[in-house]
């Protein structure tokens, strides 16, 4: 029982992890970003880069971000800068770039699957039960990841800024404030945590040139639900991540996978704001 908790709980934190990143670009520009599973999946290569050089795989996280983020800032200023005023062109826009990277991703390092040394190897004993230490590391990981974008939102101009144009673009605007500028540093900012999130779980499962897919499936759905919200977010983590454990253990690891997707329609259909308190 204390191992199916520590999965749920754990299972939310990834998910929150690997989401948060789409969460912001959709907040502020009001598109999904669907180059978000390609760099997922550049983050996943630079693990395996780094660890291959016997650098420490923490260290991967770092080069991820820089990678990320300086691709996010290419992709902002040159695709989908352009197209503020066109968001369905924008969103198919990043869905292109996304299968360019992966292409190249392809061409690099070919189909070929790979894997990379995690930082922090072994279990720890948990109310009797041996639990992965890694596992319980991401548990805390999200808990700062939420705890330092909060504050970052909250506590800085940046931030209030970023609300203000969450709120009411034109109104911001008119006060003011720069909302090129607030587009471009979030872009930035959710493109370096989307490729930091693809090094972080990288140790869990396999590398590939379409690694970023089915997470960003998942990130997709949750951040649906989750309107522009942080708490939303990780509310709905925990549910639908909850969900999908639960759903893999007793029933099938292949409905699993689906349950996301599917609860999160059904949510959508009975509540269209979601977790969203707006």
């Amino acid at each position: 029982m204390t191992s199916q908790i520590l999965d749920i709980v754990s299972t939310a934190a990834i998910l929150f992890i690997v989401s948060t990143g789409l969460l912001l670009v959709f907040g502020v520009m009001k598109i999904i970003n669907f180059a978000h599973g390609a760099l997922l999946t550049v983050g996943g290569y630079a693990g395996v880069i780094t660890t291959a050089l016997g650098y420490n795989p923490w260290v991967a996280v770092a080069i991820a971000a820089l990678f990320g983020g300086a691709l996010g800032l290419v992709i902002e200023r040159f695709f989908v800068r352009p197209l503020y005023s066109r968001p369905l062109d924008a969103i198919l826009a990043t869905w292109g770039l996304g299968i360019i990277i992966g292409q190249l991703i392809t061409l690099v390092f070919d189909r070929g699957v790979h894997f990379a040394e995690p930082p922090v190897t072994g279990v720890v004993s948990v109310l009797g039960e041996s639990y992965s230490i890694y596992r319980l590391i991401l548990i805390g990981v999200a808990i700062l990841l939420g705890g330092c974008l909060t504050l970052l939102m909250q506590g800085t101009r940046l931030g209030l800024s970023t609300r203000a144009v969450i709120m009411n673009e034109d109104l911001a605007r008119g006060l003011g404030i720069n909302s090129g500028l607030v587009r471009f540093l979030t872009f930035t900012l959710g493109s370096a945590l989307a490729a930091a999130a693809g090094a972080l779980i990288t140790p869990l499962a396999s590398v590939d040139p379409n690694m970023g897919v089915p997470w960003l499936m998942n990130a997709f759905m949750l951040v649906l639900v989750s309107g522009s919200a942080l708490g939303s977010l990780a509310a709905a983590s925990i549910v639908l991540g909850g969900a999908q454990v639960l759903v893999s253990s007793y029933v099938s690891p292949v409905l699993g996978g689906l349950t996301i997707a599917v609860l999160a329609a059904v949510i959508l259909r009975i509540r269209p704001e979601g977790f969203s308190r707006d």
